[in-house]
């Protein structure tokens, strides 16, 4: 890859927030962009982009200079990276890879070194917003980094991307990550009770919302998950559901305690999303939440404390 020559993009990942992005680089970016899924189905989002489809990891490695990819944690990560097949182990090597994915710091950091070792620049990109954010582009993403990294990778993650931060070094993009989407998960649970207080206190659900959105009670959770889904009490499957929130807290409270921190809020919403998953809504959009809160299921809140080893 040069100056005066585009990079050939590779993609690998195109599930709920992948495929999204995958078709906005290929629309967007004037080069080449090659993409691989193991779901042979999920190549159909990107008919009529001129998207060339890979048949594995190693053949988008071939032909790819920059890979990004969208994949469900740091295992996946590390498997496509540096597992057999993979994107650093065969004769050509891609000179920089972008994980769009939310991993640990830990496994990030790690990564990149492997990476570095074998001649490959990596960046922990991962994104923020809805589904429907990704369809137009209009992500936020969190950037781990150096600086000459930055600079070289910046311009393809606004094809994905309205907002695009550089947190730090490597890992930093995770930890910021993380960060928002525990501060999510912890708003929701906080907002979801507070709408279950204001019904039985006899303040209908819509109206609460609607008030305290005029005031310095709102948020972004408020308007997207408590009016979209906790209002209407609609909760759909392949959403976001709790078992993603407690995989994404569990990564929070690692990170927690390897720099010394008791994160006690932390540590109350991953027991309620523990209830949730295990009290009828596994598979559920996580702020069905507010369907244990409104039963009372304390009990099912203490339950998950002991088994998570916070009581």
């Amino acid at each position: 890859m040069t100056a005066d020559t585009l990079p050939v993009i590779g993609f690998i990942g195109l599930g709920v927030m992948g495929g999204p992005m995958c078709r906005n680089m290929a629309v967007k970016h004037a080069g080449d962009v090659i993409a691989f899924d193991t779901n042979p189905q999920a190549h159909a989002l990107l008919d009529g982009t001129g998207a060339h489809r890979a048949g594995s990891v190693a053949e988008v490695a071939e032909r790819a200079d920059v890979v990004f990819l969208s994949l469900p944690g740091g295992p996946q990560v590390e498997a496509v990276c540096l597992g057999e097949g993979g994107l650093a182990r065969g004769a050509r090597r891609p000179a920089v890879i972008v994980d769009l994915s939310t991993t640990t710091v830990a496994s990030a950091r790690a990564t990149a070194q492997r990476l570095a070792d074998l001649g490959v620049a990596f960046a922990d990109a991962p994104v923020a917003r809805t589904r429907e954010a990704a369809q137009r582009g209009e992500l936020s993403i969190m950037v781990g980094a150096d600086e000459a990294l930055y600079a070289r990778i910046e311009p393809l993650l606004r094809y994905i991307g309205s907002d695009v931060t550089r947190c730090g070094e490597t890992g930093c993009g995770q930890v910021v990550k993380l960060i928002n989407n525990a501060l999510v998960f912890e708003n929701t649970v906080a907002l979801a009770e507070m709408m279950v207080l204001g019904e039985r206190a006899g303040v209908q659900p819509a109206v609460l919302l609607d008030a305290v959105s005029k005031g310095s009670g709102d948020s972004f959770v408020l308007r997207n998950h408590g009016r979209r889904a906790m209002l209407p009490r609609e909760f759909p499957e392949k959403s976001f559901p709790p078992e993603y929130a407690l995989k994404d807290l569990g990564y929070v409270l690692e990170l927690a305690g390897q720099t010394g921190l008791t994160a006690r809020v932390t540590e109350l919403a991953q027991r309620y999303y523990a209830a949730t998953a295990s009290g009828g809504w596994s598979g559920r959009y996580f702020p069905s939440v507010i369907e244990i809160i409104d039963r009372g299921d304390g009990a099912g809140v203490a339950s998950a404390q002991q088994e998570s080893g916070h009581g």
